[in-house]
C-alpha cells in the first residue's frame, strides 16, 4: 500500500507541475489610458465627418466612437504611429493634423519660412532706401567740370531752374 500511495503522490505532483506549464500565463491588465492620452493623439488627428475639427474636441457621436478606439488600441499596445496609420488606412491623409512631408506637402514646410525670408529682405532693402539719400551722380555737373563752377568756361549749356535760383540765393548772400 505505501508503494500505490507513494505512486499516487508522484503522479498528482507530476500532474500539477504539467498543469502548471500547461495553462496560459495571466498577465496583469494594463490600466485604461487615461483622457489625456486619448486626447493627444486625438488631437493630432482630425475628424473624417466634420471639416477641420480635431477629433479630441469633436462633440459628435462618431468622434466619441473613435476616441474610444484609440483607447482601445492604446490599452492594447499599439504606438502612437500605428494608430494614425490606422486613421490614414481607414479615411485618407485628410485626417492627419499635419500632413505628411511627401509629395507636393513639403512645399507646406519650406514656402512660409521662404517668404517670410523674402518679406524681410525686401522689407530691409526698402527701409534703407528711405532712410540713406541717393548718393550723387559721379558725373553730376558740379563735380565734372575742371573750375568746379559746372561748365567750363565758355560753355553754354541749359540750367536747371532750381540750379539758377540757388546761385542767385547764394550771390545775394555774399
Amino acid at each position: 500500500m505505501n508503494r500505490i500511495l507513494r505512486f499516487a503522490l508522484y503522479a498528482l505532483a507530476f500532474g500539477i507541475v504539467l498543469a502548471g506549464f500547461w495553462a496560459a500565463t495571466a498577465h496583469a491588465q494594463s490600466p485604461t489610458p487615461t483622457d489625456d492620452e486619448v486626447n493627444r493623439i486625438a488631437h493630432q488627428l482630425y475628424c473624417p465627418v466634420c471639416e477641420n475639427t480635431p477629433l479630441d474636441v469633436c462633440p459628435t457621436e462618431a468622434c466619441r466612437q473613435w476616441r474610444d478606439l484609440i483607447r482601445q488600441q492604446l490599452s492594447e499596445g499599439w504606438t502612437e504611429a500605428q494608430i494614425k496609420q490606422y486613421f490614414v488606412q481607414q479615411y485618407g491623409v485628410r485626417v492627419l493634423a499635419e500632413p505628411p512631408a511627401s509629395g507636393l506637402n513639403w512645399l507646406v514646410y519650406v514656402l512660409p519660412p521662404l517668404i517670410i525670408l523674402a518679406g524681410a529682405f525686401l522689407l530691409f532693402r526698402a527701409m534703407r532706401g528711405w532712410i540713406k539719400p541717393p548718393a550723387a551722380s559721379a558725373l553730376s555737373p558740379l563735380s565734372s567740370s575742371p573750375n568746379g563752377r559746372g561748365m567750363s568756361e565758355g560753355e553754354d549749356a541749359p540750367k536747371d531752374e532750381y540750379v539758377a535760383r540757388l546761385e542767385e540765393e547764394l550771390k545775394k548772400r555774399k
